[in-house]
């Protein structure tokens, strides 16, 4: 297939665009780079020894990406470009709303002018809000605490509307929980801008010494060890999920919402033990108040998965620890360390 590839530079879309062309797909990575960096795709070209097409764009654009996409003309289009970081939702709300909306309805609009009628949707678990009963599955009330959550799950209506208004289209809304680790050669993983949001990315910038300690969003919650828990996915899990994805859309036109996790949870501090397991490096932290917004547990129900895509994940988090760290250690500054 012919897949369109949104924010295909970033740490997800990277890694997605490698098994596409593994699987032999021709890939368009379409991205503005606000977030993320071309070095990943130079690497991502000799990993995979094939080459693939990009476009310097931002999906807003209307008139221009509906250009490109009719030259290109997909079969498929796997949709990544946004914004994710939670604490900054909150503060810079209307950019949220922007980028991950508008540029989601621009994305359908190009779509219907060029008659491409199957998407692949990075959506979060976010969308669900705090859990009424857990794990969560697919049928979860829907209840996002944070703009970033409410801009998902507007994302997800806005296709859930176009894909039951046009005959034979497709739509797979995939529910990630928390990605994390790299590619298992070191030359692609997650290379935040700024300060990481995220946690594992966090923990290896304090192994590596680029930041001095880790702030533990409290440890007062009714988990293990107090410490909240989540499901973490390895991003080539999730990388081999998308490829399901598409593959499923092409068969079925429905619009399917499916989680992506491990079923399993693992807190703050077992995550910390393990990294400085694998790392051999010490990762020193100190207790910081709660973050509002997060919820004390949170893993995925992956029955769905199992059963309409054929997936499952299949790395411990060992293999994500480890695989964060070689990443880490090669590129102690992510791309601009070339």
């Amino acid at each position: 297939m012919r897949v369109l590839v949104t924010g295909g530079a970033g740490y997800i879309g990277s890694h997605t665009i490698l098994e596409l062309l593994r699987a032999g797909h021709d890939v368009l990575s379409c991205d503005n780079y606000c977030n993320s960096s071309p070095e990943a795709l130079k690497r991502v070209k000799r990993l995979a020894n094939s080459d693939l097409s990009e476009v310097h764009l931002d999906v807003r654009h209307g008139s221009r990406l509906s250009a490109v996409m009719g030259e290109f003309g997909p079969d498929a289009v796997i949709h990544f470009a946004g914004l994710k970081a939670v604490g900054t939702s909150s503060a810079e709300p209307l950019d949220y709303y922007d980028n991950n909306v508008v540029g989601t309805l621009r994305l359908l609009h190009a779509m219907d002018l060029v008659g491409c009628k199957s998407m692949v949707f990075s959506s979060s678990a976010t969308v669900y809000g705090e859990a009424q009963y857990l794990p969560y599955d697919e049928d979860h009330p829907l209840a996002p605490t944070n703009p970033y959550g409410r801009t998902k799950l507007m994302a997800e209506r806005l296709i859930s509307d176009w894909q039951h208004a046009n005959d034979g289209s497709s739509a797979v809304l995939l529910r990630y929980f928390n990605p994390v680790g790299a590619h298992s050669s070191g030359e692609i993983g997650e290379d935040p801008t700024g300060v990481p949001d995220n946690l594992m990315p966090y923990v290896a910038q304090v192994a590596c010494g680029r930041r001095p300690h880790l702030d533990v969003f409290g440890d007062d919650y009714g988990t293990r060890d107090g410490t909240g828990e989540r499901d973490y996915i390895h991003v080539v899990d999730l990388a081999r999920a998308h490829v399901r994805a598409i593959e499923y859309a092409s068969t079925h036109p429905v619009c399917e919402p499916i989680n992506i996790g491990t079923g399993k949870s693992y807190s703050v501090l077992e995550l910390v033990k393990e990294f400085e397991r694998v790392s051999g490096k010490l990762v020193p932290f100190q207790i910081a108040a709660r973050r509002a917004g997060d919820v004390a547990k949170s893993f995925a129900a992956t029955k769905r998965a199992r059963a309409l895509l054929g997936w499952e994940a299949t790395h411990s988090l060992t293999d994500m620890c480890r695989s964060n760290w070689k990443w880490q250690s090669r590129n102690p500054n992510g791309y601009g360390s070339e």
